[in-house]
């Protein structure tokens, strides 16, 4: 799975702006807590509230994700500034504390590659994207961790995303 695409859908989700590059503190984007649609995974939007791309919701079937199946993510967001050719996202997987991936991908050659329905330059506007990814069976049980941030071209913040996935839940209650 292309661990950006979950952030592309924040980045148009991908569409996974600029922030305002003032050396002041900025307020955190008023989210209360993360959203929370099962007990196998989470997210939440740790940008600011003047980021370029701000995430509305995050949907996945199935939920939760299950190892070895397709996984369709839905991501509504808004882009309130035009995403340009250039912009990237710096993407972290950690299970615990120890990094299993950190890679820099090019938000607009990623939705080049996908096919997405947003390509860049993307206008603002509210977008919807949906993007389905064949999940490996081999996925370990294990509580996942998944951080993106979003730049634009001037390396301005665009985006701030964390997802939380655990593969140890299991859909049903043990009955025995």
């Amino acid at each position: 799975m292309r661990p950006f695409y979950v952030a592309l859908a924040g980045l148009s989700l991908l569409a996974h702006s600029v922030a305002l590059s003032t050396p002041q503190q900025q307020p955190m984007h008023d989210v209360g807590s993360p959203v929370r649609t099962t007990e196998g995974w989470t997210w939440s939007d740790c940008g600011v509230e003047t980021d370029p791309i701000r995430i509305d919701s995050i949907h996945v079937t199935p939920d939760p994700p299950q190892p070895g199946q397709d996984l369709t993510v839905t991501v509504k967001g808004t882009v309130v500034e035009q995403i340009e050719e250039g912009a990237y996202a710096d993407v972290t997987v950690k299970l615990g504390l120890v990094k299993l991936l950190q890679k820099r991908f090019d938000v607009c050659e990623e939705a080049r590659a996908a096919n997405a329905s947003v390509q860049c330059p993307v206008e603002k506007g509210a977008y919807t994207v949906e993007q389905t990814v064949a999940l490996p069976k081999e996925i370990p049980k294990a509580k996942f961790s998944i951080d993106v941030n979003g730049y634009t071209v001037d390396d301005d913040d665009m985006l701030c995303l964390n997802l939380k996935v655990d593969f140890m839940k299991r859909p049903f209650p043990r009955l025995w």
